[in-house]
């Protein structure tokens, strides 16, 4: 199939949303619980993950033990300083979980869980799923994750972003499946539905901007401090355009070995102490949440 893009989405005309506490601006934060599922010979790859905290320099074939430990180190140590700062702010977020990271881990899977964070589906391995070539394939991959997660965690996973670009028939398979919202759109500030013959799918957009992968990025942020200003920025402007009556929508994303380490935590510890700032302006809640009060507003 194809897939036209739309260039006026809701236009001057948006949904006035307001949020379940009265907000008009909806934040959330997404941790991505990946380590483990990236390309590496490890684990029968023709090649090594070559985005990362350093490019991997082995060629093809050869094991990077390197790269493996830049991945390990979100699952080591990462994961249990974003579990406790979580814990402390008492804030919910949303863990985009690969199928082969929760297969190879699924007591640290749990433990996300338990702790009341949202999984959701992050594709069977951190790679595109432009890269399927068929639908089948896929269908059977994001299925296989969704299992293994919910097997793990005993909660079935309502939400799905993949890696990268989806492919022609994704959020087709998503709608099939039963997902409850698809987060591969980087197109607005509001969730929106996406309607095809096969069906409607509720979509809430993500974003690359306010995420810590731009740590790893040659132009992007290099003192904790770029990160968190950057995302207060976005705050202040959202909220002030919420005093003028308008809704929305903010993602902040990180990863377990991005942001995990000690020096960019800082980054999330002033951003955990922003949002409290901000919290009789702001409605912190898990993507699920969100598209649960969407669905319920907005049609």
């Amino acid at each position: 199939m194809s897939i036209e893009r739309d260039l006026r989405g809701y236009g001057r005309a948006r949904p006035d949303i307001i949020w379940p506490n009265g907000a008009r601006v909806a934040v959330s934060l997404v941790v991505n619980f990946e380590e483990g599922a990236e390309l590496a010979v490890e684990q029968g790859d023709a090649e090594t993950e070559r985005y990362g905290e350093v490019a991997s320099t082995s060629p093809p074939g050869i094991r990077d033990l390197v790269q493996e430990q830049v991945f390990d180190y979100g699952m080591r140590a990462g994961l249990w300083r974003f579990l406790d700062a979580f814990a402390g702010a008492g804030i919910r977020a949303t863990f985009m979980m690969c199928g082969r990271a929760v297969e190879r881990v699924p007591d640290l899977a749990r433990t996300v869980t338990e702790a009341g964070h949202e999984p959701a589906v992050h594709g069977w391995r951190w790679l595109p799923h432009a890269l399927y070539d068929n639908a089948e394939a896929e269908r059977g991959d994001i299925a296989r994750t969704r299992d293994v997660i919910a097997r793990a965690t005993g909660v079935t996973p309502a939400g799905f972003m993949s890696r990268g670009s989806q492919s022609a028939w994704t959020r087709d398979i998503l709608v099939e499946l039963g997902f409850s919202y698809d987060s591969n759109a980087l197109d607005d500030d509001l969730p929106y539905w996406s309607r095809s013959p096969r069906g409607t799918m509720l979509v809430l957009p993500y974003g690359f901007d306010t995420n810590d992968m731009k740590f790893f990025h040659p132009n992007g942020f290099v003192q904790p401090e770029d990160f968190s200003t950057y995302v207060g920025a976005a705050l202040a402007t959202l909220v002030e355009e919420a005093e003028r009556g308008q809704s929305s929508m903010l993602s902040v994303g990180f990863h377990l070995r991005i942001c995990g380490r000690p020096a960019r935590f800082r980054a999330v510890k002033a951003i955990l102490a922003e949002l409290k700032r901000l919290e009789s302006r702001i409605w912190i809640a898990t993507r699920a949440d969100i598209a649960a009060h969407f669905r319920g507003v907005a049609r």
